[in-house]
Order: C-alpha cells, then sequence, then structure tokens
C-alpha cells in the first residue's frame, strides 16, 4: 500500500483569536478512506532573527510567556504581516523588539514548527553589525529586557535551559550548523 493525501470536507471556522484561527474538519484518508475529526491551526508565517554585533554579541530579549507563565531568553521574531516578505518582517521585528538594525537579512533556513496541527513555517535570519538605532517600540502586551551575551555563551545557555525556547534552538541550529564547536569569534 502506498501513502495518498487526506482529502477534507466540512470545514469549520471554531475560532478566529487574531494571531492564528482554529478549523474543525473532517478528513478521510487516501489510503483507507476512514473518516475523523481533525483540528488545523491556521497562522501567518513566523520569524526569528539571530542579530550580531560587530562585537560579536547576539541581541536577545527576555520576557514573560504567557503560555509557560515564565520569562524566557530569546532571539528577536514574530510573525510576518500578510502579503509581507519574511525578510522584511525580520528587520521590522528587531527594529521594533529592540531598538537595533543592521546589514541586510540573510536567510539561514525554514521550518514548520508543528505540522501535525499548524499550517506555518518559521524563517530564520541572520542580521549582522546590529547596532542600536531607536529605542524599542514593542507591541502592546509585550514587556522587553533587552540582554547581549557573547556569540560564544549560546551554547552553554541552551545546555543549561535558559535557552530552552525550540524555534530559538533551532535558529541557533540554522546559524551554528550540527556543530556548535564552530561557536567561535569571527565564526
Amino acid at each position: 500500500m502506498e501513502l495518498q493525501p487526506w482529502t477534507y470536507e466540512d470545514d469549520q471556522l471554531v475560532a478566529d483569536m487574531n494571531i492564528f484561527t482554529v478549523r474543525r474538519l473532517r478528513g478521510r484518508s487516501g489510503l483507507t478512506g476512514r473518516t475523523g475529526p481533525i483540528t488545523r491551526v491556521e497562522s501567518s508565517a513566523w520569524v526569528n532573527v539571530v542579530p550580531l554585533t560587530g562585537e560579536g554579541e547576539v541581541v536577545l530579549v527576555r520576557q514573560f510567556r504567557h503560555g509557560t507563565r515564565e520569562f524566557t531568553l530569546e532571539v528577536p521574531g514574530g510573525l510576518v504581516e500578510s502579503d509581507e516578505d519574511p525578510g522584511v518582517a525580520a528587520v521590522r521585528e528587531l527594529l521594533e523588539e529592540t531598538g537595533h538594525a543592521g546589514s541586510p537579512p540573510h536567510l539561514l533556513g525554514r521550518v514548520t514548527p508543528n505540522p501535525a496541527f499548524l499550517n506555518n513555517h518559521c524563517y530564520t535570519y541572520l542580521i549582522e553589525e546590529c547596532r542600536r538605532v531607536a529605542e524599542p517600540s514593542p507591541e502592546i502586551g509585550e514587556e522587553i529586557e533587552i540582554v547581549l551575551r557573547p556569540l560564544a555563551d549560546i551554547p552553554g545557555l541552551i545546555a543549561s535551559g535558559e535557552i530552552d525556547h525550540s524555534l530559538v534552538i533551532n535558529a541557533f541550529w540554522w546559524f551554528f550548523g550540527p556543530d556548535p564547536a564552530r561557536c567561535r569569534p569571527g565564526y
């Protein structure tokens, strides 16, 4: 037997939560023909930025996250607005959250955050030579502390759990590649 795509019927909007929508569908297996309920969360693409200063520091943000009810240490990032290029969104999010700007964004990679029920992608960009050019202007509900850390500290921050956001860890995987030992001045 060869796997086949599923088909969907009875597509119903359950909730429109501004940053995402929840849909309920009835899915039919292309392999067996069996049907069952499917939940799909639809969201715009997301971006993460690995921002490096000319001095070899990473511009990080510490903020309270309502899902875990904990403070997290992350790279800047957020939603890509409709019809916005992800690279443009990366520049915008870096400036809004940290007041920093730098070189043109360089795409490091793209992942599907959770294809089991999410429809979107998360893009990771590198922006180098970052410097403070403005006051941060976070969105309503965002309270952000800017934290500069040497690039060489990042693998240890991940190993200790101080950085534990999966998409942030993924962003650094794209940056370092499969070998975190590449973390050195001048990378």
